[in-house]
């Protein structure tokens, strides 16, 4: 859609959706998301400009997208590389089976043909965990926490071992938190399979790395403009309304809070959460001293 529009200025929303198939709500989305990508250093001055202005839709500052990307050979390799590895977790898609087999075919590669692929399974545990996971046995870990740092045992089911960023993740149902969590496995200080056993999830939840709020959390209600509707779709919330689109943000931190709102400005309006509207005063006080 991207090098489509800045090849043909002036187009309408109504052109764009016919072609690429969209409703109004999806083009508005996808721009959204198109907003906040770019180059790598992603600055202010990296990133692309996306909106509708009187009916049409306007992309800019993106000269480098203005044709689809060619992968050169090393680049194909490597992609082809990461879909065989995902594909090796058992959480692939099956629009991925597909894709790899014409990414196969584009690259010459014979069927008899193989790609070596070496993952750092954090020692064991990788193992350890997956196993569990098949045989139903609860895991006793040690844990220390990504967000606050704190070392916790717990005692989890396991549902399924997965990778993604680059790391590694187990998703269970946490029976110290009594609740769904996601762990990453170089955060497992200890771990010991258990002979007890539990009845695995039938329908468990995507494997996927996602913030689950807690009873500590601290919560904020906040109103998105449409230049800020991505918000909802870059950060785990909860959709109260749509109209405006309405979201609740739950985080550990309230600073979390407070730096997005000063980032969106006047795109974002806080309805609810006492603990992130002090914190917002605060963090626009510290930035105002700045520059007195």
């Amino acid at each position: 859609m991207v090098p489509w529009v800045i090849a043909n200025p002036g187009a309408t929303v109504a052109e764009v959706c016919e072609r690429f198939g969209y409703t109004n709500r999806e083009l508005i989305e996808d721009l959204n998301l198109v907003f906040v990508c770019g180059l790598p250093g992603y600055g202010p001055g990296d990133l692309m400009v996306a909106y509708v202005e009187d009916d049409e839709v306007v992309i800019d500052m993106a000269d480098y997208f203005s044709r689809a990307l060619r992968l050169s050979t090393t680049e194909a390799l490597a992609l082809l590389a990461a879909a065989e590895t995902l594909m090796a977790t058992d959480q692939a898609p099956p629009a991925l089976t597909t894709a790899v087999e014409k990414l196969t075919k584009v690259l010459g590669i014979e069927s008899d043909e193989t790609i070596a692929i070496e993952i750092d399974s954090e020692s064991a545990n990788v193992t350890g965990l997956r196993q569990a996971a098949t045989e139903g046995k609860v895991v006793d870990l040690t844990y220390t926490s990504l967000g606050k740092g704190e070392t916790t045992q717990r005692l989890i089911e396991p549902w399924s071992v997965f990778t993604t960023l680059g790391n590694w993740y187990v998703s269970a149902y946490c029976r110290t938190a009594q609740a769904e969590r996601v762990f990453r496995v170089d955060r497992i200080r200890a771990m010991r399979v258990t002979q007890e056993r539990f009845t695995p999830n039938e329908h468990p939840p995507a494997p996927e790395v996602r913030y689950t709020p807690s009873e500590d959390d601290v919560q904020a209600t906040i109103r998105l403009a449409p230049r800020a509707e991505w918000v909802a779709d870059y950060y785990p919330v909860e959709v109260i309304d749509t109209d405006p689109l309405t979201v609740r943000f739950s985080t550990h931190d309230a600073g979390v809070a407070a730096r997005l709102l000063v980032r969106l400005g006047a795109d974002a309006h806080l309805l609810d959460g006492p603990e992130v509207e002090r914190a917002t005063a605060s963090l626009r006080d510290r930035i105002l001293t700045r520059y007195l």
